[in-house]
C-alpha cells in the first residue's frame, strides 16, 4: 500500500501536463441552427478515425486532429446529421444543427433532444435538466427525483430524503455514490449524503443524472448500485442575478439566490468568472407518530401491561427484569400479571422538529491557456433535521463545509483535490436519549421489581376473587385444567387488567418517599425539560449523555485524462482518499485518545472503439482498489452500443464494483441501549445466539447454548449483467428500457449475539454485553429487475410520460442470518402529465407562457428491515403531485402554484419514519440572467 501512493500522487501531475500542453486542435461550437442555442452533448467526430469528443454544456468542443484536410461528422439525437470537410483549423468552427420535425395533423410535433451522450451510455441513465427542475411537480425538486424508473426515495423526515437504485434501500445509502461537480457529496463520518441537505442549492442545479447500476470503474469503490450525479450552472454561461421564494404548509419558508458574472480580455475571450449561491429553509417537520406494535414486540396493543410501540422509546419488555413471571409456575402467584412494559416517551417529546437548512456556496472560474479551466470552491450547510439510522437522532446544528481546487479541460481530463469536514454540533440520539431519562428517574430493574411487587400484594386478591377463579390445591398434578380456567376468567376481565395494571404502574412511577414523588420525568414538565436538556449536552462515551461528538474529515485527490490515438480513445485515472475519523469514542473506537487513519487509493484504465461506420461503440474498463486494511481488488467492465438506426440503440453491459466496508462497518463502536453495535476489522469468538440463550434461561441446561464466531470483516462484490433498449419513435416517442441481473457476493450486514459468562456448577449465566456485529454474508444473494419509461410529445406544448419497474431479491439460503435489507417494493409505477409555454385564448385575448405538470405515483407495499426497533411492513402507497405555473416575460418572473400530496394521503415511507402528507406552496422565481 506505501508504494502505490507516491505513483498515485504523480499521476494529476502527469494529467496537468497533458492538458495544458495539446498540440493541432480542433475546436468550435455546435448550436442549434434555428434558435442559436448551445447543444450540450453533441458528438463531433473524424469519418473514419478514432479522434473526437462532446460538446460541453456551451455547446463547445476541443480535440487534438491529424492534418487536414479531413471529414467531420456532427450527430445529436433527433437532429439531422451533420457533415463537413475541414481544411483550416485556425479558426473555432461555428456548426448549426437542424432539428428534425414531423407534420401530423398538421401539427408540428418536435423531438425530444436527448444529448448523444446519454443516448450512447451503456447503463441506465435517468436525467433532470434545469427546465425539468424548475417544472417539478412536487414541493422540492430532490424528491421528485423518486418519480424516475427504478428509483426509490425515502423521506425520514421533511428535511432528509434519501435516493437508493436497484434495491437495497436504505436511510443509510452506503451502496449510492452522490456527486456534486464530481465531489463526493458524503458526510465523511457516515459515509454517504444526507440526501441535498447538505447538496447544492437548486438555482444552481443545471442537471441531474442518475447513473443506475454498478459503476465502480470510473467513479470508485462506493459506486455500487448507482450514482447520484449533480452538474452546477457555469458562471461563464449563467450570469446575473437569480432570486426565488417559497412559502407553504407546515410553515414552509424557502429562499434562494445566486449571482454570477462573467469577465472577457479585449478578444472577447472568457477569462474569469464567479458565482455565489446562498439558500435558507425552515418548516414543522413530519411527526413520527407510530404507535403500531414493533415487530419485535411480544404482545399486541391489546396487552394490559402495555406493548412495545414504534415510536415510543424505552417501552420495553421488562417482563424479565428480576423474575421471569410468564412460566406457570409463577403465574398462580401473580395471576394476570404476564407481560409488562415501561411507558417510554413518544419521539415528539424528545427531537426537535423545527427543521431549518442553510447553504452557502461560492466558486472562482478562471480560463486558462490551450481551453483548460481553473476552478476553485466551497461550500457550507448547516441545519436541524430528524436523520434515521439505527435508532433514529436529531441531527442539530449539524455543521458541514467543503473545498475544492481543480483543473480541468472538456473532453481531454482533469486534476481534482477536495477536503471535506464535518462538526455534529448538537446532534443526538432520540432513542437512547429516552433510555437515559427513564434510568435518570428509576433504573429498569427496580421499577420492574416495584411494578410485581405491587402487583403480587395487592391486585393478586383481586384477581383471586374474581367469580370462576381456579382453585390450585392439588399440588402433585400439572393443573392444566386449571391454568385453561385462569385463561378463561382473564379473558373475561380485561377492563379491570388494564386498570389493575394502570395501578401497578403508577406504583412503579412513585418514588418510595413519604411526599409520594413521581420516579418519571412527565414530558412538559420543567423536570423532564432539564434532565433531557442535561442528557443531550453531554456525549456519549465520554460523558454518559447521548450527545454526538463527530468531527471527522476526509481528503480526496483523483485525476483523469483521455488519449486519442487513431485506433481509440484510452482514459486513465487515479485517486487517493483518506479518512480521519473523529469521535472520541461517540461514534467509533477511537476512545481514549486513539485517532484513526483509514487510507484507500485506486487507479483505473478505459478503452473505447468505434467499429462499423460508428455504429457499434466497444467499450473495457478495469479499476484497481486498495484500502489499508483489505486485500487488492479489481473490478473490470465491458459494455457495448450499437445503434440499429440513428435514433434506436441497443446496449449490454457486464460490470463488476466492489464496496470497501464503510468507516462505521469497520470502526463502530456505539451503544443503542438494547445493544452494543460494533465494526469488525478483527473477528469474535464464542458469542450466544439469543434464541439458545434464551432457551438456557429456561431449562438452566449449559448445553442449550449455541456459540459462534464471527469473520472479520470484507469488501463487498457485485457482478452484473443489464441489457436495454432507448430510441425515438415516430419523431416524438420516446422509449428506454431494461433488464438487470445482480450477484452479490460477500454481502455486508450483521450478527447478533451475546457474551456471556456461564457458572455450570450452579446452571446460571450473566450476560456481559449483546452484540451486533458487522458481518459478512457466506451465500450469495441475487437480485434481478426490469423498467421501462415512455414520453410522447404531442400538439407542440405537451407531454405525457410514464413509467414501471420491476424489481426482486432472490436469497440462495432462506435461513441466511445475514439481513439483506432489500427494502425495495416489487412494482411500482409513474404517470405524468405536462405543457409548456402554453398559450390560451379567452376571448380576443391571448394568455401566453402558462405551464402545468401533475404526476402520479403508485409503490406497492414491502417489508422493511432496519433496526429491530425499525422493522416492519411498509404498506401499498399512491402520491398525486401537481403545480401550474405562469411566466412574465417582461419582469422575468415566473409564478407557481403546487403541492405535493395533493389529496393528502398519508404515506409512510419508510418503518420508523413519519406518515408523509400534504404539503401546498406557493413559488415566485425572477431570473435576470444574462446568456453568454
Amino acid at each position: 500500500m506505501k508504494r502505490i501512493y507516491p505513483l498515485l500522487l504523480l499521476l494529476p501531475l502527469i494529467f496537468a501536463a497533458q492538458m495544458l500542453s495539446a498540440q493541432g486542435t480542433l475546436r468550435g461550437k455546435v448550436s442549434d441552427a434555428a434558435t442559436g442555442e448551445a447543444l450540450a452533448g453533441a458528438k463531433v467526430f473524424l469519418v473514419g478515425g478514432a479522434a473526437g469528443g462532446l460538446s460541453d454544456e456551451q455547446g463547445e468542443f476541443e480535440f487534438q486532429v491529424p492534418a487536414v484536410p479531413f471529414d467531420l461528422m456532427v450527430t445529436f439525437l433527433s437532429y439531422d446529421t451533420l457533415k463537413l470537410n475541414v481544411t483550416d483549423i485556425s479558426k473555432p468552427l461555428k456548426l448549426g444543427m437542424n432539428e428534425r420535425t414531423v407534420q401530423v395533423q398538421a401539427v408540428e410535433i418536435r423531438g425530444r433532444s436527448i444529448s448523444e451522450k446519454e443516448a450512447e451510455a451503456p447503463l441506465t441513465v435517468e436525467s433532470m435538466g434545469a427546465i425539468a427542475i424548475k417544472e417539478v411537480a412536487g414541493a422540492d425538486f430532490y424528491a421528485s427525483l423518486g418519480n424516475m424508473k427504478g428509483v426509490d426515495l425515502t423521506s425520514a423526515s421533511l428535511g432528509f430524503k434519501v435516493i437508493n437504485t436497484r434495491g437495497f434501500n436504505s436511510t443509510s445509502p452506503v451502496r449510492s455514490l452522490q456527486i456534486i461537480d464530481g465531489v463526493d457529496n458524503q458526510a465523511p463520518g457516515l459515509n454517504f449524503s444526507l440526501g441535498n441537505f447538505l447538496g447544492s442549492s437548486e438555482l444552481d442545479v443545471q442537471k441531474v443524472d442518475l447513473i443506475v447500476g454498478a459503476s465502480s470503474a470510473y467513479y470508485g469503490p462506493n459506486a455500487f448500485n448507482g450514482v447520484i450525479a449533480m452538474t452546477t450552472k457555469s458562471p461563464f454561461v449563467h450570469q446575473g442575478l437569480s432570486l426565488q421564494g417559497k412559502v407553504g404548509e407546515r410553515n414552509l419558508v424557502d429562499c434562494a439566490v445566486r449571482y454570477a458574472k462573467a469577465f472577457k480580455d479585449k478578444n472577447d475571450n472568457d477569462i474569469f468568472a464567479f458565482k455565489i449561491n446562498a439558500a435558507f429553509m425552515r418548516a414543522d417537520d413530519w411527526n413520527a407518530t407510530n404507535i403500531d406494535p414493533t415487530q419485535q414486540s411480544l404482545v399486541g396493543i391489546d396487552n394490559p401491561g402495555g406493548y412495545d410501540k414504534v415510536n415510543t422509546y424505552g417501552d420495553e419488555n421488562l417482563t424479565k427484569g428480576a423474575n421471569n413471571f410468564t412460566d406457570k409456575s409463577t403465574r398462580r402467584l401473580y395471576p394476570g400479571l404476564g407481560i409488562w412494559h415501561r411507558d417510554g416517551y413518544d419521539e415528539k417529546d424528545l427531537v426537535d422538529y423545527n427543521t431549518y437548512n442553510i447553504k452557502l456556496a461560492g466558486a472562482l472560474h478562471f480560463k486558462l491557456l490551450k481551453g483548460a479551466e481553473l476552478v476553485a470552491g466551497s461550500n457550507f450547510g448547516t441545519g436541524t433535521t430528524v436523520y434515521q439510522g439505527e435508532n433514529r437522532f436529531s441531527l442539530k446544528d449539524i455543521l458541514f463545509f467543503q473545498h475544492k481546487l481543480e483543473l480541468k479541460k472538456e473532453g481531454k481530463g482533469f486534476v481534482r483535490t477536495y477536503f471535506t469536514h464535518e462538526d455534529a454540533g448538537n446532534s443526538y440520539d432520540a432513542v437512547f436519549t429516552a433510555f437515559k431519562i427513564q434510568e435518570a428517574a428509576k433504573g429498569n430493574g427496580e421499577w420492574s421489581t416495584d411494578y410485581a411487587n405491587y402487583w403480587g400484594i395487592n391486585v393478586t386478591p383481586k384477581v383471586q376473587a374474581l367469580p370462576g377463579y381456579p382453585q390450585f390445591t392439588q399440588p402433585n398434578r400439572p393443573w392444566d385444567d386449571e391454568y385453561l380456567q385462569l385463561d378463561s376468567v382473564l379473558a373475561a376481565n380485561q377492563d379491570s387488567l388494564v386498570a389493575w395494571h394502570q395501578d401497578a404502574r403508577d406504583a412503579a412511577n412513585t418514588a418510595n418517599t413519604v411526599d409520594g414523588t413521581l420516579d418519571r420525568f412527565v414530558p412538559g414538565t420543567a423536570a423532564f425539560d432539564s434532565i433531557k436538556a442535561d442528557i443531550i449536552s453531554r456525549t456519549a462515551y465520554a460523558e454518559g449523555g447521548t450527545k454526538f461528538f463527530d468531527r471527522s474529515k476526509l481528503w480526496h485527490l483523483q485525476g483523469e485524462y483521455k488519449f486519442t490515438p487513431t485506433i481509440m480513445d484510452i482514459v486513465v485515472g487515479g485517486n487517493v482518499r483518506v479518512y480521519l475519523p473523529y469521535s472520541e469514542g461517540s461514534l467509533f473506537s477511537d476512545t481514549a485518545g486513539t485517532r484513526i487513519v483509514n487510507k484507500e487509493a485506486g487507479i483505473y484504465l478505459g478503452l473505447e472503439k468505434h467499429l462499423l461506420d460508428d455504429r457499434l461503440k466497444l467499450n473495457a474498463t478495469c479499476r484497481v482498489d486498495k484500502n489499508q486494511n483489505f486485500k487488492f481488488l479489481v473490478s473490470p467492465a465491458v459494455s457495448g452500443v450499437y445503434h440499429l438506426h440513428a435514433d434506436h440503440i441497443l446496449r449490454l453491459a457486464l460490470n463488476s464494483a466492489i464496496r470497501n466496508p464503510t468507516l462505521s462497518e469497520q470502526y463502530l463502536y456505539y451503544n443503542v441501549g438494547r445493544a452494543q453495535l460494533l465494526g469488525n476489522l478483527n473477528g469474535f469468538d464464542s458469542l450466544v445466539t439469543l434464541e439458545s440463550l434464551g432457551d438456557f434461561f429456561d431449562s438452566q441446561q449449559a448445553d442449550t447454548l449455541s456459540y459462534f464466531n464471527v469473520a472479520k470483516i470484507r469488501p463487498e462484490k457485485v457482478k452484473s449483467a443489464e441489457i436495454g433498449y432507448r430510441g425515438t419513435i415516430g419523431e416524438h416517442l420516446y422509449i428506454d428500457a431494461s433488464y438487470y441481473f445482480s450477484l452479490y457476493q460477500d454481502f455486508i450486514g450483521f450478527k447478533i449475539g451475546a457474551d456471556i459468562d456461564v457458572d455450570t456448577a450452579n446452571g446460571l449465566a450473566t450476560v456481559n454485553k449483546i452484540y451486533r456485529v458487522t458481518a459478512n454474508s457466506d451465500n450469495f444473494v441475487t437480485t434481478q429487475g426490469f423498467s421501462i419509461g415512455a414520453n410522447y410529445y404531442f400538439k407542440k406544448y405537451y407531454m405525457v410520460n410514464g413509467n414501471y419497474s420491476w424489481n426482486v431479491l432472490n436469497k440462495v439460503k432462506e435461513d441466511d442470518p445475514i439481513i439483506p435489507a432489500f427494502n425495495t417494493p416489487q412494482h411500482k409505477f409513474n404517470f405524468g402529465f405536462g405543457g409548456r409555454n402554453i398559450p390560451v385564448k379567452l376571448g380576443e385575448k391571448t394568455i401566453r407562457d402558462l405551464g402545468f405538470n401533475l404526476n402520479f405515483k403508485w409503490v406497492q407495499g414491502f417489508q422493511y428491515e432496519g433496526s429491530p426497533q425499525f422493522t416492519g411492513y411498509v404498506p401499498t402507497y399512491w402520491l398525486f403531485d401537481g403545480q401550474v405555473n405562469k411566466r412574465v416575460q417582461k419582469i422575468h418572473t415566473t409564478f407557481k402554484l403546487g403541492a405535493s400530496n395533493i389529496l393528502n394521503k398519508q404515506a409512510l415511507q419508510v418503518y420508523g419514519g413519519p406518515y408523509v402528507g400534504r404539503l401546498a406552496y406557493f413559488q415566485v422565481l425572477v431570473e435576470l440572467d444574462k446568456f453568454k
